[in-house]
C-alpha cells in the first residue's frame, strides 16, 4: 500500500480534572489544533497560523518536534525532515491541553511515516511519559471522557459516558496561566478528611456524568484537592461560580490547570450560563472568549492530502 508523502492530524482540546477528577480523568472537546506534517528535502521547517502562533517556537525545542523526535529515538531510527504547518485553534497556556495536542500529534505523525510502527498502547505510554500524567493526552488520542488508572506502562483507559444533553461551557480569559505556576500553590500534604471528600466526591462525578442529574453533578464538581489553591490565581472566580449556579448551570471548575473556567450546563440553560460567565468576567474588567462545547467522541484523526 502506497503511502502518502503529506498528511493532516486533526487533535482535540481537553479539559481535565472535571474538579474532583484531579490528575486521572480528562474530556475530548469538539475544539481543534491541526497539524500538517509534509516529508522534505530540505531542513526541517515550521509554519503557524493562528492566535498565539508567535509564541510557538521555530527550532528544535518545539514540543511537536520534540515528540515526533522522540518516536524515532525510542526506536533508534533516523529522523526524517520535514516541513510541519500548524494551525491553532485551542489556546495557548489556558487549561484546554494544548500541550497535549502537540505531543498526541508529533507521535502519530512520527508513526505514520515510520518504517515501524508502534501500537496505539504504547504510543499511549510515549504520550503520558513526555505529558507527565494522562488526563489530557489520553482523551486527546482516543476521543471521549477518559479515567486513567495506572502508572508507568501499566495503564487502564476507562470511558466514561457522559449524557448527551450536558454541555461543556469554557470561559477563556485573555491572560494566560502556566501549570507549573497553578501547581506550585498546591500543598505538598493533604488530611484525610479532603482524601475522602474527593474519593466521595469522584465516586459521584462519574454516575453524574453518566445520568446527567443535576443535584449529583452539582455536588460531584466540589473538590478540595487543588481547586481551593487554584482558585486565587483566577480573578474573578467566586463570583462567576456563583453566577453560573443563578443561571441555573450544573456547576464550574477550573480547566485542567486554568485560567479557562468550564461550566457544566443542560442545553435549556447554556445560553444563560455563557452570557453569565462573559458579563461578570467582563464587569471585573476582563475579556473572556466563552463557548459551548460538546463531547468530542473520534478523538485524533489523520487525513492523507
Amino acid at each position: 500500500m502506497n503511502q502518502s508523502n503529506s498528511i493532516l492530524i486533526q487533535v482535540p482540546a481537553t479539559t481535565a480534572n472535571l474538579g474532583s477528577g484531579f490528575d486521572c480523568i480528562g474530556t475530548a472537546l469538539n475544539l481543534y489544533n491541526e497539524f500538517e506534517f509534509s516529508l522534505s528535502d530540505e531542513k526541517t521547517s515550521f509554519t503557524v497560523v493562528g492566535d498565539g502562533q508567535e509564541k510557538i517556537s521555530l527550532k528544535d525545542d518545539n514540543l511537536l518536534y520534540q515528540s515526533f523526535v522522540k518516536f524515532y529515538q525510542h526506536l533508534n531510527l533516523p529522523i526524517p525532515e520535514v516541513h510541519i504547518k500548524i494551525s491553532i485553534k485551542v489556546p495557548l497556556a489556558r487549561g484546554l491541553g494544548s500541550s497535549a495536542t502537540a505531543i498526541v500529534a508529533g507521535l502519530l505523525a512520527a508513526n505514520y511515516f515510520s518504517p515501524q510502527k508502534l501500537s496505539q498502547e504504547n504510543l499511549l505510554n510515549l504520550a503520558i511519559a513526555i505529558e507527565g500524567h494522562p488526563d489530557n493526552v489520553v482523551p486527546a488520542f482516543l476521543g471521549n471522557c477518559i479515567l486513567s488508572v495506572g502508572k508507568e506502562n501499566n495503564w487502564h483507559f476507562i470511558p466514561i459516558n457522559c449524557h448527551e444533553d450536558i454541555k461543556f461551557i469554557v470561559a477563556i480569559p485573555d491572560f494566560e496561566l502556566s501549570t507549573e505556576e497553578a501547581r506550585s500553590v498546591l500543598p505538598k500534604q493533604l488530611s484525610y478528611h479532603d482524601a475522602i471528600f474527593n474519593i466521595a466526591h469522584f465516586g459521584l462525578l462519574i454516575k453524574g456524568l453518566e445520568t446527567g442529574k443535576k443535584d449529583w453533578l452539582k455536588e460531584a464538581l466540589n473538590d478540595k484537592l487543588h481547586q481551593p489553591y487554584r482558585k486565587s490565581l483566577i480573578k474573578g472566580y467566586d463570583q462567576i461560580h456563583e453566577a453560573v449556579i443563578q443561571a441555573q448551570g450544573y456547576g464550574m471548575v477550573i480547566s485542567g490547570a486554568g485560567p479557562t473556567l468550564l461550566a457544566l450546563s443542560s442545553s435549556l440553560h447554556a445560553e444563560k450560563v455563557i452570557k453569565v460567565m462573559k458579563d461578570t468576567w467582563e464587569n471585573l474588567g476582563i475579556k473572556a472568549d466563552v463557548k459551548c462545547l460538546d463531547l468530542d467522541t473520534k478523538g485524533t484523526i489523520i487525513r492523507e492530502i
